[in-house]
Parts: C-alpha cells; structure tokens; sequence
C-alpha cells in the first residue's frame, strides 16, 4: 500500500474535518497543515502534528493510523511516539499480517518476513548485517539481496520479537523496515537525490579545484608569482573541504562500521587514501612546502568513486526493474461491496477474506479469490508472461495482480496480505536473489582477506619509496594503491548477473525460487518429466467406465469414487469430482501419494487409485476406451473391484517441440510416471522420448533420479508438484509446474508460472550464459587488481588516475552483466 505525504498542498485540497488527524485534538479556526494518506488530504492542528504525521506515513507506518485505539491526546499516550512507535508498532499481529507469514516447524512456528534496508552501500555492508543478525539467538536465517536492498528473515517468535531483529539493524548503523512498494520507492528516491547531492558538490568541487589546479601547473617553478601560487593552494583547500567533508561521507560511514565491527570491507582503504591525501596536502599548504598539493587528485577520485556507484545505483534498479514491476500489480484501493450491494472504497491493506470486491475493466485484482458473478476475461501477462487472457466467470479463481479486461467482475476475496499468490510469488523471488552460489560466497569470504594483503603491501610499499627511492612520492604511490586495488567490482561480479537474470526469467514467466539452481542448471545431463500435469493439459477427462459388479451403475461408482476424491489435489481426483453428482460422505478418508485414498462410506471400505492400492488384483485387460493413452483408476468396495474409470489427458502443444529441444542440446529426456507401463511407453514414443518408465510410485520416481545420481548424471526432475515432492526435492535441480494453490509451498527451484513448457529450453541457454557472465566478471576484476596493484607500487599511477581505472572496473562489471537482459518491450509499462 502505497502511502506519502507533503507538507505544503493547496488548502483547498484538505478533507473537511473538525479534527486532528493526529493527535484528535480540534483543529482550530484557519489553521491549514493538511497530510495527504491514502490518497485523501487529512488536516492536522499544528505545525508539529503535520510533521509527525508527515514522518509516519513516509517511514510506511501508516497502518499505525487503522490498528490505535483511540488519538494519542484521547488515550494519553504521548503525541509524539517514542521512536515514532516503529519498532513496537511492527510486533502488532494486525500489522504483521501484512507483510509476515508463519508456517509449522518441527520445533514450533516459525515466522518469515520480506524487509528492506536503507544505507546499504557495498558488499561489505550486506555481510555485516548477516552475520550480525545471524548472530542473534532466534534468528534462523537472514539474507539480503545486494541488488534490491530486500532482505528475507526468518526466526522464532517465542526467542525474539520482530522489534528485536530491526533494532539489532539500527544499532549497527542501518535502518529496516517491512517492505512495502510504496516505501521502497521513497527510499529510492531519497538514496538516488542524496547520492545527486553528493555528486553535484564533488562536481563543483572538482571544476573548481581543476582550473587552479592548471593555473599550478603552468606556473610551477616561477619564483616572482609564488605568493600567488600560495594563495591557489589555500582556495584549493577552501574548495576540496566541502567534497572530502560532505561527499565522502558514505565512504567514512562504511569503514567506520566495518573497523567497529573488526572488519576490513573494501571502504576502509578509500576512506584511509581521502583522509590521508587531504590532510597531507591540508599540512603542506599550511606548513610552507606547497609544490607537494594533491587536492585535485581527492576531489577527482572522489568524484569518480560517486559517479561510479551512482551508475552502479541505477544498474542494480535497472536489473531488478522486472521483479519490482510486480510489487505495482496489486492496488492500494479496492472497492468493496457491502451487505447492502453499495461499494465502497477502502484500502486493499484491509480487506478480509468473505469480502466481495468489485472490479471494473482494465483493474487489477486486489488479492486472490473466485468470481462469483459477472463474466469476462482476465490477463495474467504481467504475472505469468502469458499473452492470451483466460476467461472468468463465476467459481473461476482469480490471482491478485492480475487485470480484468471486459466486463465488471465480483470477487469474492480468500486470501490476502501475505498468504496472496504473488506475495508467495516474491518471498521465492527474495530467497533466489539473497542465496549466493558458491563462487559469490567465496568472492565474498576472500574480500576481507584480500583487502587486508593490500594494506600491508602499501605499507611495505610506502616503507620501500620512503627510505629507497623518493620520500617526497611515498604519500601518493600508497594512495594510488589504496584507490586502486579497491575490490569493488569483485564484490559486483556476480549480484548483479543474479538479479538481471532472474527479472528476465520472472517476465519470461519462469520463477527462479534458488539462486543455486542457475549454477547447477548447465551441468545438468538428464531430464526426467512426469506425465500428469507436466507433459499434460493436467485437466484429465473420464473417456469411459467399466462396472464390474451389478450392485453398482456407472453413476453410484462414480459417486463412491468422488466421495473420496474430493480430499485429494492430484488432477485425475479432480476430473472424478466433478463429474460426479451426488456424493455420499466418506469417513476416515487417508491419503496415499502415488497410489490413491482409502475410507470408509456407509460402513463399507473403499478404496479408489492404482493397482498397488487395491486389495485384489484389479482387472487387466486391454484398453477399451476410445482414447488409447488412457489410463485406468479402480475403485474397490468390501475388498473386491467393482469399477474402473478410464481418464485420458490431452498432451500439451508444446510437449514435442520442447522434448526435442532438449535432445538437440545434447540432454538425456526421461518420462517417469505412475501411469501403466504399457500407457507409458505409448505416450512416450508420440512425444519422441526414447526412455519411458511406468507404474512409479513417488518413493519409486526417487529411487530411479538417486541411481542416474550414483552414476554420475546430474538430474533435473519436472512434475506437477503435488505429488512429485519427494523426487523434486532430491534431483539436483527441480521445476514445478505453477499451479495456484500448491504455488506457496513450493519447494522447487524453478516454478513455471505460465505453465508454459517450451521455457524450459530457454532456461538452460540463460543459466549458461549467467554462469558466463559471472566468469567474466570475476576474472576481469581479480586480473584488473593483479595488474593495478604492482602499476601503482611502481609510481606511474598517480591517485585521480587510480581512482579512474578502479571505477571503470566497477562499470564493466555492472555493464557486462546487464548484458543478461533482453532488449525493453516497446509495450512495457
């Protein structure tokens, strides 16, 4: 929900209200210091009133206003908030609700949350705050994502509050909150105008600094304008002061942090080479030995330094621009209807599920639910990549973030805040850009190594051009190598490539929920896809029903079947149930993946599923339905077999054409299915796999990826999801189908949400070409430092030039991995 406010509207714009917004008090006569919130101009009493109210909503604590009892003057509390209430305010279950989600743990629940940190600045900065964070005694994991700034925490409510965690942030110097897209984008825009502010004073500085500096240069050595010469060097000083006391304070923050923490981050040495240059020139300027001045080469390397993260600022935005699109999917208002059929509009943080909501054409959907009157189609482009909208019509379930198109749509809500499908959608987006593959961990782990090895070899350096070579340039060969040898395009290799591929994959309609999974992804060398659901529409139809005993027809059997096919997800159990008419109730219904489900109706044991499952051998002649890929489900009554439902699905358009694109790139195609053996080997041959094996059960389909494993394949495992956890979990890679419900609890790593097959070929081609990318990156900037670092121990570099080549390293990283992403659509919104 997005929420701002400013602080000087028209007065004409303010809601007409008796009182405070704030505070409740009575706003008195004239007095006009209105806060805009939700959209609507609130009035407020006083000066002070506005500005607190003012820094809630813009800190993203406006829900503070829906979840208070009564105003602060009403209930006593102090009009100001301690801390504005921010990190109390968070622990609120009703605020949780919207950005926290619990799930069950073997020692009891835990809690994950989706946060955003402001004054993150480098590398460093993110190790700092996980090992910090981690480090607290409840916190089970804690991620962040260098390229967005989000981080993924989870931890368990009965060791520590929220409020703890965000406190653990601040008192090392950074600041968190819930993530909310509006937040997020005023925190952008506060980081992109205070970093323009910073670089416009080191701009003017420089020009400044670089016309006396020529005037020095030209003339050096003329001993009748030396007062003159003098003179420059202080208005010199007068004009760096500004750039090296205002400017490079990110730089001083971040190695103040790091050196607090006995940690040496990449900052540490630029902060050593601008504090020692400026106050070595500072000292010469004012000691009488002026002819060694280097305040043109602070301000430049200053400068360069600034421009180079404020590009690498909009590189990383510019990179995760396809994730942050979905954060615009959901609206912030609704309209809902009420008991009386009137609509009224409230905020979408406040819709509860059994609200009905209204939406008009060309409106996105405000959370997940079913239409239950009205008919139209809704485009799922946005959030799936699929261009054809699907029609809606009552009982068809609806995604929140997606766009109605023709008519108007009531829908009733089921889920909100953070158990939404596209909330599930970005939790997976969140865990796949803060979990580093193994050659980022290791950049990351050699960074304080490698910064400690330059700090000593430029004291040796320094020692060697003090007593050896040339006192006078000891200073400044240090500082070019300081400047220099700066890691920071190591600590961007890869971060950068990670989140330019995964916004590229997301629009393609391919959920990257595992970072690790693009570097497993190229030395995969087999393919193993189960049928139902993956290589299918997995919308089975009944084609025919066999009775085998005369005390039931086609319709009791296939009411029996369906009273225990409802408490099942798989898709055949699905294509029973609705068929079916009538069902009696079954009791003591237990279910078993793979196979089928179990019970009892009017005191008879049922059983319905596969041959495995029934308790005598089912009947096995030949296929008599009309479709010959059809496969048999039984059902059993008192232990005997008395029906058998023949269910065919029809195979995907893309299904061929993606096996054989697999194949082309030399992959091994595997069809692994619980379907008969025989069904199996048929479908397979119309698809062109070569290899087939049915009548697997979930425990069977692992057993068969472990073997491939112990020989040495790398296997990837595509199924449904449903009942395909097992194996998904222990192939080396695993993609799943994205089906709405199963969606959130996914334990894949990759989910297609288009349910479009033919990605899966274009998966591989990114991964490699990520893991390219990341090659280079790494290469270039541990050859760009090999080769700095001895150029300026030599003394041909000099400080502003160092400064130069260690900044256009950090944009060749950026540049080369932004290459990942495809040319911008010219419809993009």
């Amino acid at each position: 929900m997005s929420q701002h406010a400013v602080n000087e509207p028209a007065p004409s714009e303010a809601a007409p209200e008796e009182h405070c917004f704030h505070c409740g008090l009575e706003v008195p006569p004239g007095a006009d210091y209105p806060v805009e919130f939700e959209g609507t101009w609130r009035p407020t009493c006083c000066p002070g009133c506005q500005a607190v109210a003012g820094a809630i909503i813009e800190r993203g604590l406006g829900s503070y206003y829906h979840h208070r009892t009564a105003p602060p003057a009403a209930s006593g509390d102090s009009i100001v908030p301690d801390e504005l209430r921010e990190l109390e305010l968070f622990d609120a279950p009703a605020v949780q609700r919207q950005f926290v989600t619990a799930r069950e743990a073997a020692s009891g629940e835990r809690r994950e949350a989706s946060l955003i940190l402001e004054g993150i600045t480098c590398a460093a900065c993110v190790w700092l705050n996980e090992r910090h964070v981690q480090a607290l005694d409840g916190v089970e994991e804690f991620r962040v994502n260098y390229s967005t700034h989000r981080a993924r925490v989870t931890w368990d409510p009965e060791r520590l509050a929220l409020s703890d965690i965000l406190r653990a942030i601040r008192d090392i110097g950074y600041r968190a909150h819930p993530y909310d897209p509006g937040t997020r984008e005023q925190a952008l825009a506060r980081e992109r105008g205070l970093a323009l502010r910073r670089l416009g004073v080191a701009a003017l500085g420089m020009m400044q600094v670089m016309m006396l500096a020529v005037a020095l240069w030209l003339g050096e050595g003329d001993p009748q304008h030396e007062s003159i010469n003098d003179f420059m060097r202080l208005v010199a000083a007068i004009f760096a002061t500004p750039v090296v006391l205002y400017s490079a304070i990110p730089f001083y923050q971040s190695a103040w942090r790091d050196l607090r923490h006995r940690q040496l981050g990449m900052d540490v040495p630029v902060s050593i080479a601008i504090i020692a240059t400026y106050l070595a020139s500072v000292w010469a300027v004012f000691s009488g030995t002026g002819e060694h001045v280097y305040f043109e080469s602070v301000v430049m390397f200053v400068f360069f330094l600034l421009t180079s993260r404020y590009l690498e600022l909009m590189a990383r935005q510019h990179a995760s621009e396809a994730v942050d699109r979905m954060d615009r999917l959901v609206p912030a208002i609704a309209r809902r209807v009420t008991a009386h059929g009137e609509t009224e509009s409230v905020p979408v943080a406040e819709l509860e599920p059994g609200d009905r909501v209204q939406v008009r054409p060309g409106e996105s959907v405000p959370a997940d639910g079913v239409v239950v009157d009205g008919r139209s189609t809704v485009n799922r482009a946005l959030l799936t990549g699929e261009p054809e909208p699907r029609p809606a019509s009552a009982g068809t379930d609806v995604v929140g973030g997606t766009v109605n198109v023709e008519s108007p749509l009531v829908v009733e809500v089921r889920r909100v805040g953070a158990e939404t499908t596209l909330a599930a959608i970005q939790r997976l987006l969140d865990r796949a850009q803060t979990e580093k593959p193994r050659v980022a961990r290791m950049a990351e782990a050699g960074t304080g190594w490698f910064v400690a090895a330059v700090l000593i070899l430029t004291l040796l350096a320094g020692l060697v051009w003090y007593f050896l070579i040339d006192p006078a340039r000891a200073l400044w060969v240090m500082v070019a190598m300081l400047v220099a040898t700066c890691p920071c395009a190591l600590a961007l290799a890869t971060p950068v490539a990670l989140t330019a591929t995964t916004g590229t994959l997301t629009r393609d309609g391919v959920l990257l929920t595992r970072g690790s999974a693009l570097e497993a992804l190229p030395g995969v060398t087999t393919v193993c896809l189960d049928k139902t659901g993956t290589l299918t529409e997995g919308r089975p139809r009944r084609v025919a029903t066999e009775v085998h005993d005369p005390a039931f027809d086609p319709g009791r059997a296939l009411a029996w079947a369906a009273a225990l096919e409802r408490h099942s997800e798989h898709p055949l159990a699905r294509a029973l149930v609705a068929e079916a008419g009538g069902q009696p109730v079954a009791a003591g219904v237990e279910n078993h993946p793979g196979e089928g489900l179990t019970g009892t109706i009017d005191g008879h044991p049922v059983a319905v599923g596969g041959a495995s499952l029934m308790p005598a051998v089912p009947p096995t002649g030949p296929n008599t339905s009309p479709d010959p890929l059809a496969s048999p489900v039984w059902l059993a009554v008192d232990g005997r077999v008395v029906a058998t439902f023949w269910l065919a699905d029809t195979p995907r358009a893309e299904a061929a054409d993606t096996v054989r694109a697999l194949q082309d790139r030399g992959l091994r195609v595997v069809l692994l299915t619980g379907d008969r053996p025989e069904a199996a080997a048929s479908f397979a041959e119309r698809l062109g796999i070569a290899e087939a094996h049915g009548g697997l059960s979930p425990d069977d389909k692992l057993a068969h990826v472990r073997e491939r494993q112990a020989r040495g394949e790398c296997v990837l495992m595509a199924g449904e999801g449903v009942n395909d956890a097992p194996v998904l979990a222990g192939a080396d890679v695993s993609l799943a189908m994205g089906g709405g419900s199963s969606l959130a609890r996914t334990r894949a790593d990759l989910v297609l949400l288009s349910d479009r097959l033919d990605r899966l070929p274009g998966v591989f081609e990114r991964a490699g070409a990520t893991r390219h990318v990341i090659r280079q990156n790494i290469i270039w900037a541990i050859g760009y430092n090999v080769v700095a670092l001895p150029v300026a121990a030599s003394g041909i570099l000099t400080p502003w030039l160092a400064a130069l080549g260690m900044s256009l390293s950090s944009l060749l990283v950026v540049g080369n991995a932004l290459r990942l992403r495809p040319p911008r659509p010219r419809d993009s919104t």
